[in-house]
């Protein structure tokens, strides 16, 4: 992480200006300035860098309409003029249905209602033409319904299976390795198993289950990310198969019924 010395440096160097005249633009001596971004001399040798206070800090976000999160390492964006332009995660989602009583209900995404979710995700009377039903064991958040298209995730769910998300309220509580519902600007709704890169590169990496090599791996950008959803349970209507170990137990607990069928008649005889 860049320090703030290292952020105004940055600043200095976007709008083409020396220490200086970057110096005059917010009202304090070249000295101070320099002292912030190379340090003051030590006896020793060395150069020890002098931390800016409140009021040079207030005047370079005046002066040239700094970001103050990029500042103090919260964004990578400088400007505030981009900062506006650029898609902010929500805590909460956006619309939500409730029962008569006031609690919540999960609402149903079916396959052929994805495409109009992209659009009124945050629009309440888009939500209500929506089928919405109410779970008492879902409880401990907000949680939606989306119904799996495709084969992407085979191995572990089936096209036409449910599963059912938590609503994710912060980028950092996404856990490496377990299988979310990403709603993106770019991608529309897809289930993914996701590995959590935002800190270091502002990114997600997707990964299908399915292996037989026409599902690539690939990454979508924090900023086109509108909705995140943990999926916690699923409902499918696929009966797995047997595994080959139960086949085989199967198979050994039949001949030991036979085998002691054989043994009580030779004992009757």
């Amino acid at each position: 992480m860049e320090h703030i010395d290292e952020k105004i440096t940055a600043i200095i160097n976007h709008f083409n200006l020396n220490n200086y005249a970057f110096s005059k633009r917010i009202g304090v001596t070249g000295t101070t300035i320099d002292s912030i971004v190379n340090g003051r001399p030590q006896s020793d040798g060395s150069r020890k860098k002098t931390k800016p206070g409140y009021d040079v800090l207030s005047a370079i976000i005046d002066e040239f309409d700094i970001n103050p999160d990029y500042l103090f390492g919260k964004s990578p964006v400088m400007l505030k003029s981009e900062v506006s332009n650029t898609p902010t995660y929500s805590g909460m989602p956006q619309v939500i249905s409730t029962t008569p009583e006031g609690e919540e209900n999960v609402v149903y995404v079916p396959a052929k209602a994805r495409a109009g979710y992209l659009d009124g995700y945050g629009d309440a009377e888009y939500i209500e033409t929506l089928p919405a039903f109410h779970m008492p064991q879902l409880n401990n958040g907000t949680f939606r319904c989306f119904e799996v298209q495709g084969n992407s995730m085979v191995r572990t769910f089936f096209d036409g299976d449910m599963v059912f998300g938590r609503y994710v309220e912060d980028f950092s509580d996404i856990k490496d390795g377990r299988v979310y519902v990403i709603i993106s600007k770019n991608d529309g709704v897809v289930l993914k198993r996701v590995i959590n890169r935002i800190e270091e590169r502002g990114k997600l990496i997707l990964k299908s289950d399915n292996k037989d090599g026409n599902y690539p791996t690939y990454t979508i950008n924090a900023e086109d990310i509108m909705e995140v959803w943990y999926v916690t349970m699923f409902a499918s209507k696929q009966m797995p198969e047997p595994v080959d170990v139960y086949d085989r137990l199967h198979e050994l607990e039949s001949k030991i019924v036979d085998l002691q069928q054989l043994v009580s008649q030779k004992s009757q005889n």
